[in-house]
């Protein structure tokens, strides 16, 4: 079942298996053992898949909702909003140029 569901974030994502298994913080050989279907994933790994891309873990575990809780280029759009805001910060404070 984990198996189509983490093809199909990478790809929504559109990230490689070395990408994706690097920001979840595994080995590249544990990742596509469970894109695979060789392995189940750990609750650790699903946990950290949920937390760092916004997954709907009732999407992941259960089929019910939207695969993110919030659309991806939403997610992004957050991201830069904060890293504009920290750079700012830091040039107001004059820790960077």
């Amino acid at each position: 079942m984990y198996d189509k569901k983490l093809q199909k974030i990478r790809r929504t994502l559109k990230l490689s298996q070395e990408e994706i298994s690097s920001q979840i913080g595994i080995s590249y050989r544990a990742y596509t053992s469970y894109e695979r279907g060789d392995r189940k994933p750990s609750l650790d790994f699903l946990g950290k898949l949920v937390e760092k891309f916004g997954i709907n873990l009732n999407w992941l575990i259960a089929n019910k909702g939207e695969m993110f809780n919030s659309k991806p280029q939403d997610i992004e759009q957050t991201k830069e909003a904060i890293l504009s805001e920290v750079r700012k910060m830091l040039k107001d404070e004059g820790v960077v140029k």
